[in-house]
């Protein structure tokens, strides 16, 4: 399992909380790309939902850090 920024994207916009399974289903009905699907069933599945993209990805880029957002 392998995550990049460009992957990770197709989630920003996934309804969090959401379930590993509901993830799933979020990307196949958004068109993401098949390693996204792949990397989400890679993940362990204890039942609870994730609360954000961080908890998905822990590196994905926050408004903190300067390289990603830039500020008008």
């Amino acid at each position: 399992m392998y995550w990049t920024l460009e992957l990770a994207t197709y989630l920003e916009d996934a309804p969090w909380p959401a379930t590993r399974l509901e993830l799933i289903d979020f990307a196949d009905r958004t068109g993401a790309p098949s390693e996204v699907v792949a990397n989400l069933k890679a993940m362990e599945d204890d039942g609870e939902p994730y609360e954000s993209i961080e908890e998905v990805w822990p590196d994905f880029p926050t408004q903190d850090d300067d390289f990603y957002f830039e500020e008008d």
